[in-house]
C-alpha cells in the first residue's frame, strides 16, 4: 500500500466520493461511555465543506446519544470494490426543516409514518474532525489480477494505496 493524504478541497472531494460510493455506513455513538452504540445509517449528502448529513429519530437511540455526547465514528466499507473509510467527528442534531424537505424521499418515507412533518425527525450534521481511507490505484479487475499474480510469483505488488483526509 502506498501512503497519499489528501488536504483541502481534494479531502473533500475523496471523501465526497469514496462516502457516496458506499453510501450505508456503521455508525458509532456513546463512544466516551465505553459502552459502543452502533448501527447501520444511508447519509444524506456529503456538503460542499465535507460535513455528512443523515436523518435520524429524535426517539432513537442515536440521537440520545449524540445529544448526551457528540463524538462520533462513521464506518464505511466496500469490500467487493477494496474501498474503506473511516472518519471520527463530532455530530450535531436539529430540526431543520429546509433540510428536511430537501433530504426527504420514499426511502425516508419508510421509516417515517407521519411524514415530512412528523415531530420527531431530526438532522443530524457530523462535522468531520479526522478521517482515513484505504482504496485500490486500479480497477477491482486489474487489481485481482495483480493480487493473483503476486500470488503465483511471489512478487510484492502495490495494489492499492491509503491515506488520511484532511479537511480544513
Amino acid at each position: 500500500m502506498s501512503q497519499k493524504n489528501v488536504y483541502n478541497q481534494e479531502a473533500i472531494d475523496k471523501l465526497k466520493d469514496l462516502v457516496n460510493e458506499i453510501d450505508v455506513c456503521m455508525f458509532c455513538s456513546a463512544i466516551d461511555k465505553g459502552s459502543l452504540h452502533t448501527v447501520p445509517m444511508s447519509r444524506q449528502e456529503v456538503d460542499d465543506e465535507g460535513a455528512i448529513w443523515f436523518l435520524l429519530s429524535a426517539e432513537s437511540d442515536t440521537c440520545k446519544n449524540v445529544m448526551q455526547d457528540p463524538a462520533v465514528q462513521l464506518l464505511y466499507a466496500q469490500v467487493n470494490d477494496y474501498n474503506f473509510v473511516t472518519v471520527k467527528g463530532t455530530a450535531s442534531v436539529s430540526r431543520d426543516q429546509e433540510r428536511i424537505d430537501k433530504y426527504w424521499n420514499r426511502f425516508v418515507e419508510a421509516w417515517f409514518e407521519k411524514g415530512k412533518e412528523d415531530p420527531n425527525i431530526r438532522v443530524m450534521k457530523v462535522t468531520v474532525d479526522e478521517a482515513h481511507y484505504w482504496d485500490t490505484k486500479d480497477s477491482k479487475f486489474v487489481t485481482f489480477l495483480k493480487l493473483a499474480a503476486s500470488a503465483v510469483t511471489g512478487a510484492k505488488t502495490d495494489k492499492g494505496r491509503e491515506g488520511d483526509i484532511v479537511i480544513p
